[in-house]
């Protein structure tokens, strides 16, 4: 039996990765989030040794909306940086500003669908 590849998320605070994972592991996909952003290590992602690395995206102003926060752009500009490495390997880098929850989970979806991979609901 073949195992579903293993999909990695990867993104600034409130970008969408938990619930990105969710509506993916909800359609079958093998998921898991990694808080790379909050790593000393611009590396320590490829240490869950994915199939797929998504890297998500957003601007300061939409974690702000999203999330109440205690800390400011500088905090933001660290996180871009920890994240530079992932985003250089990354299969899939998503900005999440415009995206409802369900059309994040869609998009992504679909753009896996197009390189070929499928969740585990419709036969991989």
């Amino acid at each position: 039996m073949q195992q579903d590849p293993l999909i990695v998320i990867v993104g600034v605070c409130a970008s969408g990765k938990t619930t990105l994972a969710r509506g993916l592991r909800e359609l079958g996909y093998q998921v898991r989030t990694f808080a790379q952003e909050h790593s000393v290590s611009r590396r320590l992602w490829q240490r869950l040794d994915p199939d797929l690395l998504i890297v998500l995206e957003c601007s300061y102003e939409t974690i702000r909306r999203r999330k109440r926060i205690s800390w400011g752009r500088d905090r933001y500009r660290r996180q871009l940086a920890l994240l530079s490495n992932a985003r250089a390997y990354a299969d899939l880098v998503v900005r999440t500003d415009g995206f409802s929850p369900g059309q994040l989970v869609d998009y992504v979806h679909r753009r896996l669908r197009e390189l070929g991979i499928g969740g585990s609901e419709d036969g991989g």
